[in-house]
């Protein structure tokens, strides 16, 4: 009888001498990690042959770089950041804040399934004007077949901002500097028909949307690049929680509501005489 293999086309290990729970050379899509890959190639390097199965040429490598810097911290204004550190300044394993994050961070609205969709909008439309105005007003029927889907409806266009007045000074730069290192196909597109688009979904360009077009061009698949946006989005969120963690409670920054003819409060009342 035959032991139990993996079946993996990503991973190769070598089992030390004397102990098979010990790996004595670890391979990843061919090339030796601990012994080629680890004193030679970046983070970015890495993850491209993780997720593509091959070296990246250095244009490539440096665009993922330069995307996995935009998404490395949303900043507390984000749902997924203000969710790790509200569970940081609450005490929350390490563990619990990244899952907070996570969580927050992986919707339809700004989230990493919004960049899963406008992926899909990518492979769909490409570099068409025509079919980007058929794709961001589709006709309200839907097919009887059409398969349900655990994700809300979207309530915005996938990939441009849904509340934002204006194309923001970040996606802006981030949108630039992606396009002098991949000067082809969607991004360069995108960089020179960005107005029209924008008139087609009546919304600014959102970063969702420029990290769409590049992780398309990178030629990662909507999955591929959901994981990636999640997995790229962690550092911030992490370096908030433990600094609001260091900093307490009573430093947190609960967001505020003005009240509009709040009358303030009513004398004599409190919540003892309640």
């Amino acid at each position: 009888m035959t032991a139990p293999r993996l079946r993996t086309a990503i991973w190769n290990e070598e089992a030390a001498s004397g102990d098979p729970f010990t790996a004595e050379s670890c391979y990843c899509h061919g090339y030796d990690v601990f012994g080629e890959i680890l004193e030679k190639a970046s983070y970015p390097e890495y993850l491209y042959l993780l997720f593509r199965g091959e070296k990246p040429a250095p244009a490539t490598a440096r665009a993922l770089e330069i995307l996995a810097v935009a998404l490395a911290n949303p900043g507390p204004r984000d749902p997924s950041v203000h969710a790790a550190m509200a569970a940081g300044v609450g005490g929350s394993p390490a563990a619990a804040v990244l899952m907070a994050a996570l969580a927050s961070g992986a919707g339809v609205s700004g989230g990493a399934r919004e960049i899963f969709r406008s992926m899909e909008l990518w492979q769909t439309c490409g570099c068409s004007l025509a079919a980007w105005q058929q794709a961001l007003h589709p006709s309200t029927e839907k097919s009887a077949g059409q398969r349900r889907s655990v994700w809300p409806e979207n309530e915005h266009p996938p990939g441009f901002a849904a509340y934002s007045p204006q194309f923001a000074l970040p996606v802006r730069q981030t949108l630039a500097a992606l396009s002098r290192v991949l000067s082809a196909d969607k991004l360069a597109w995108l960089h020179s028909q960005r107005e029209a688009l924008e008139q087609l979904a009546d919304s600014p360009l959102a970063m969702t949307g420029v990290a769409a077009a590049a992780l398309t061009d990178l030629g990662f698949s909507p999955a591929d690049g959901e994981m990636l946006a999640l997995l790229l989005r962690l550092p911030g969120a992490a370096a908030h929680a433990l600094e609001q963690g260091r900093n307490g409670i009573r430093h947190f920054p609960f967001f505020t509501i003005d009240i509009p003819n709040d009358p303030g409060p009513q004398t004599g009342d409190s919540y003892g005489e309640r």
